[in-house]
């Protein structure tokens, strides 16, 4: 394998973009695969490079990983997320690569995350050279399924990520690549930094144009190349695999695993597979126009989760691999289930009302809306969750339940207050009362009429709303209950709201997408044992960690706090002398009684050094609310060595009904 650790791509404008490129041995033609992100390639995401990109050069693939403009080595300024800008240079990017004379003139995407999500946007723009897509952990609704918002609610991930881009975005180049313009390169980020990313989502409440663009569900029929749509049930992003294997006209496959936000060769929980081998199957048909049988493969291959104890970190998670032909399935059809006090029916109940005023902390045992999967942060046992829900219980049941798909609950309700938010948790019981999350969803009920805009509740008045719940893979087993357990707060997965909100429910129908395992009869594709590339050669100085570690409770006062470490750790990377550093925590407090004491708060700290140069940034943010509207107080301050060269501060106020489109 040859590699060329710096390529510079020339854009029309004059913008060089920087990229790492790997090559076969043979001096023929071949295919090129592109993974083009922000995640700097020569430091931040240069170890999950080394367990990807040269997987695919041996198996006779031009890789190619570029940084966008504005990060890493790369010339320009990132502004944002996601721009139209983003996807014009991604196109002269495959255009270059296409005419390149170790090229065949076949171009593939690849990407998990920010470059899943390109990968799509990028290949509805129909660049004639790019020839088909894989896509990881990513969405094709940018409002509806990121992690910024879940059914119109905001989520503290949006602070916790918005951290991590924050920090980020502005960080130097590598002077070893560009020179002594690093300095100048490093300044003009930091003076760019014009509003901290979370502030900027805050100001899109609503399903606005914003959010639409890039949205690839806005325009499915423009995306005709042939996509590999991959997920895991562990991720933050569930929904999107079916909901493209639905609306996509053009060659398609769905891969769904019991993992969280990883690439599946690496991934936990596991059972992991050998994603490069499939991966490189997926490119041969449609890059070399090998025909090795996999268009003839199920359309949706997914990992059938089985009941188990649940904890905040599993190894490996019990199940087994089912597949769909076709999406959606003559296998799938809808189970429902009313609701009635205490319990779940089969025919509809007589009128109830059952008030519900949920504590501000519960939502405890959420875990992470986005587990990575190496740290405590998965659902837990949710008993405790449940206690502060209204739960509607099944009777056992005689034999197994499978479910694949979205679960639905429509209800009808009033509200004593003008905004409000509705969670709602599908549970497996076992016999010994632990209570497992099959799936749960979100929806601001100032939302209930769409996402497009934000109208006040009237107090007391019946609304009749629909919550679509994250589609799931989950066997039930038998002698086994099914639970609903709504709830009116989702702390702190979801940012709360500082009032405590009082709902009335008169009534309800759960849909289940029941599975029959006798219909759905197509076996899945072997996806071997896991296999990758060496990993990156690093001296570890601080170990990763991340994840829920503490839950703090003062009985007395009922003051609860959750502490959450962000720590990808710090490394000499031994192929270019960087000590590199990535810190972070988060720390999210409430009272139980007072959701108007909630505090969100995220640092960040970033840093550099080879010899005599050193630099860091440091960031924070902290998110409040009050009867006005959200606060987000915010700083960010950049060192080098010990030197303080920039400064900002910002606090940006956001009200929760503030003007939308359409608007006078």
């Amino acid at each position: 394998m040859q590699h060329q650790e710096t390529v510079w791509i020339t854009l029309a404008d004059g913008c060089r973009l920087a990229a790492r490129v790997w090559l076969p041995e043979a001096a023929d033609k071949v295919p090129a695969v592109l993974e083009y992100l922000p995640y700097r390639r020569r430091d931040r995401h240069r170890g999950d490079d080394a367990i990807l990109h040269p997987g695919l050069a041996a198996a006779g693939y031009a890789a190619v990983r570029v940084d966008m403009r504005g990060a890493g080595d790369s010339d320009g300024l990132l502004h944002d997320e996601y721009t139209p800008q983003e996807w014009a240079d991604c196109t002269e990017v495959i255009a270059w690569i296409a005419a390149q004379p170790w090229c065949s003139g076949a171009v593939g995407m690849i990407g998990i995350s920010w470059s899943g999500f390109n990968s799509l946007q990028v290949a509805a723009l129909q660049p004639p050279a790019l020839k088909a897509i894989v896509t990881a952990c990513s969405t094709d609704d940018r409002y509806a399924d990121d992690m910024h918002y879940m059914g119109g609610v905001l989520l503290n991930d949006n602070l916790q990520y918005g951290s991590t881009l924050f920090t980020w975005t502005p960080t130097p180049p590598d002077p070893l690549i560009v020179g002594e313009r690093w300095r100048a390169m490093w300044l003009e980020r930091l003076q760019a930094m014009a509003l901290p990313p979370p502030a900027r989502w805050m100001r899109h409440a609503t399903r606005d144009a914003y959010w639409r663009s890039g949205s690839v569900c806005e325009a499915y029929p423009r995306i005709q190349v042939p996509v590999l749509a991959v997920g895991g049930w562990a991720d933050g992003y569930t929904n999107a695999v079916p909901r493209l294997l639905a609306n996509l006209s053009g060659p398609r496959k769905g891969l769904i695993g019991p993992w969280a936000h990883a690439f599946p060769h690496v991934a936990t929980p596991g059972p992991r597979i050998d994603f490069i081998g499939y991966v490189v199957r997926w490119f041969d048909h449609w890059l070399k126009g090998i025909d090795n049988g996999i268009m003839a493969e199920p359309m949706l291959s997914a990992w059938l989760q089985e009941a188990e104890p649940p904890k905040a970190r599993y190894e490996t998670r019990r199940g087994r691999w089912i597949a769909e032909q076709q999406w959606p399935s003559p296998a799938i059809s809808d189970s429902l289930w009313h609701l009635a006090p205490g319990r779940l029916a089969e025919q509809p109940a007589a009128a109830f009302a059952l008030v519900l005023c949920s504590p501000a902390t519960t939502g405890s045992a959420s875990g992470e809306w986005c587990p990575y999967g190496w740290g405590p942060d998965m659902p837990t046992d949710q008993r405790e969750d449940d206690a502060g829900s209204l739960c509607f219980d099944g009777e056992p049941l005689g034999e197994p339940l499978q479910l694949l798909g979205n679960p639905r609950l429509r209800l009808t309700l009033c509200s004593d207050t003008a905004m409000a938010m509705l969670a709602v948790r599908l549970c497996a019981v076992a016999a010994d009362g632990s209570s497992q999350r099959v799936s749960y969803g979100l929806l601001n009920l100032a939302q209930r009429d769409g996402h497009h805009r934000q109208v006040p509740l009237l107090p007391g008045m019946d609304y009749q709303v629909e919550v679509q719940l994250k589609a799931c893979a989950f066997e039930v087993p038998a002698g086994y209950r099914l639970r609903v357990a709504v709830s009116s707060a989702y702390w702190p997965l979801a940012a709360p709201l500082p009032w405590r909100a009082t709902l009335t429910l008169r009534g309800g129908v759960l849909a289940l997408p029941r599975r029959d395992a006798t219909v759905a009869s197509c076996q899945a594709p072997a996806l071997g044992q896991p296999w990758s590339p060496p990993a990156l050669p690093s001296t570890v100085l601080v170990p990763p960690q991340r994840g829920r570690l503490q839950l703090l409770r003062d009985l007395a006062s009922g003051d609860t706090r959750m502490n959450v470490v962000r720590n990808l750790g710090a490394l000499l990377i031994e192929e270019t002398g960087l000590e590199l550093g990535a810190l972070g925590n988060e720390t999210y407090s409430i009272n139980a009684d007072d959701p108007a004491t909630a505090r969100s708060e995220a640092l960040r700290t970033a840093s550099f050094s080879r010899g005599d140069w050193s630099v860091r940034l440091h960031t924070r943010n902290l998110l409040t609310a009050s009867a006005d509207g959200w606060r987000l107080e915010s700083s960010l301050e950049a060192f080098e060595g010990e030197q303080s060269v920039f400064r900002r501060d910002w606090d940006e106020h956001f009200a929760f009904f503030p003007a939308q489109e359409g608007d006078a």
